[in-house]
């Protein structure tokens, strides 16, 4: 076996040599999270910090990170060069101080380095014209609508918390109740519920000067129950609603919700929304009922399933795109322990979706100290390989289109920060 880390990186290049080195080093990076010299961020110039739009996406509390980094980490690098001459990959920030991974400067500029491997140059992703412009409500536009995958996506969390309330009810690797409450507790601006008004404000501003953005998504915590009076659906619907009626095809409308019957998914196609994301997380009947509690009560695996796959009816093949926590399967004690027996899991629950015409995705799962599942280790990079594979094999048989609201596909072009499924794909 390997001894470094750099012996173990390039002995995954070699032996998955059907995949690009970008997307290999995406995923090691996801999983593994980065570290930061703080002399970095006196050469990095403008650039846009991480918004904390909705999870941590951290693998260190805020009230735990150093002083000189908290805050100012960037919220994606973009990658070149190198020893692999990398052709310009978009990675999410996921701090982590144990991290192999280290940003730092070399030459006057931010490049990676695993140990004392210069892996290539980083960029940062500027500041946006309009980010610094302040709403009549008073907020900052990058509280209300920030921006992610170097500017392709606005990203508007209109409920920062989640009905689905402790540790019989959260999924148990999302940390978005934990990250709000860590979020005030450091005094930082995070807008619980947003108001349609205040967010329609912000996107005149974001119509007026900016062209990069081609897509929003528009998401929150689940709701039960009622919000403000109403349920889930007329909730969110009141958003696109507000969106569709100002900027009518603007942006490609997705949404982050549940998954819901045919009637309320006509509701929100009739709203607006031309992409329906009814996350599904983890494909295993046991893993679903011990992972997400709160689904499985509310709502039931097959139901889900069923609901996901009937509302391909209201939305079109494609246009449904539920999203896979790629890891989350193994995650301990519940999870698998081998590689093999995880990824057939997970392909079932592709190549099952796809043959309907549902076109699942996965973000890489970042183990977060504050959900439920607390810190611990990663799946292999073995497992994210096998996973990519699995995902484009299925894929490239299902006939479907490509995914829509996701920007370029293709090693070099991908902008989708948090897993490397974009580039992977075979133009």
């Amino acid at each position: 076996m390997p001894e470094t880390v750099q012996d173990q990186l390039q002995a995954h290049i070699e032996n998955f040599a059907d995949l690009p080195a970008e997307a290999i080093i995406k995923s090691d990076i996801l999983r593994l999270g980065l570290q930061f010299d703080s002399e970095v961020f006196k050469v990095s110039g403008d650039y846009k910090p991480k918004d904390y739009f909705i999870f941590s996406f951290d693998m260190v509390p805020l009230a735990d990170q150093e002083k000189d980094i908290v805050f100012k980490a960037p919220e994606e690098i973009r990658i070149s060069g190198g020893r692999y001459n990398l052709k310009p990959t978009v990675v999410s920030v996921r701090i982590n101080h144990d991290s192999p991974y280290i940003v730092k400067v070399a030459d006057g500029e931010p490049h990676l380095f695993i140990a004392d491997q210069n892996l290539g140059k980083l960029d940062f992703h500027g500041v946006p014209s309009f980010y610094g412009e302040t709403l009549s409500s008073g907020h900052k536009i990058s509280e209300i609508v920030p921006v992610l995958e170097w500017g392709y996506l606005l990203y508007i969390t209109a409920f920062r918390l989640c009905q689905y309330w402790g540790e019989s009810e959260e999924c148990r690797f999302c940390d978005i109740n934990e990250n709000y409450r860590q979020q005030h507790k450091a005094k930082r601006p995070y807008t619980g519920v947003k108001d349609p008004k205040v967010i329609v404000e912000a996107l005149k501003h974001v119509a007026a000067s900016d062209t990069t953005a081609k897509a929003y998504t528009l998401t929150g915590g689940s709701i039960t129950s009622t919000l403000k009076g109403m349920n889930e659906v007329d909730f969110y619907a009141q958003y696109i609603e507000a969106i569709e009626n100002e900027f009518p095809d603007r942006w490609i409308s997705k949404a982050v919700v549940q998954a819901f019957p045919l009637d309320d998914c006509r509701r929100l196609a009739k709203a607006g929304l031309k992409i329906y994301h009814p996350n599904y997380e983890v494909w295993d009947p046991e893993l679903f009922k011990v992972i997400c509690p709160g689904k499985e009560a509310t709502i039931g695996r097959e139901n889900w399933i069923k609901r996901v796959c009937d509302s391909v009816d209201v939305f079109g093949p494609a246009k449904v795109i539920p999203n896979f926590v790629g890891g989350v399967e193994m995650c301990q004690p519940y999870g698998f322990k081998e590689v093999d027996r995880a990824i057939e899991s997970t392909r079932e629950g592709l190549e099952f979706f796809m043959q309907r015409g549902v076109l699942p995705r996965f973000t890489t799962w970042c183990p977060e100290p504050i959900a439920n599942l607390g810190a611990q280790e990663s799946p292999p990079l073995e497992y994210f390989c096998k996973l990519l594979l699995a995902w484009r094999e299925c894929f490239n048989n299902s006939g479907l289109p490509m995914p829509e609201g996701y920007g370029p596909i293709g090693v070099g072009k991908a902008v989708f920060s948090v897993s490397a499924f974009m580039d992977v794909i075979q133009e």
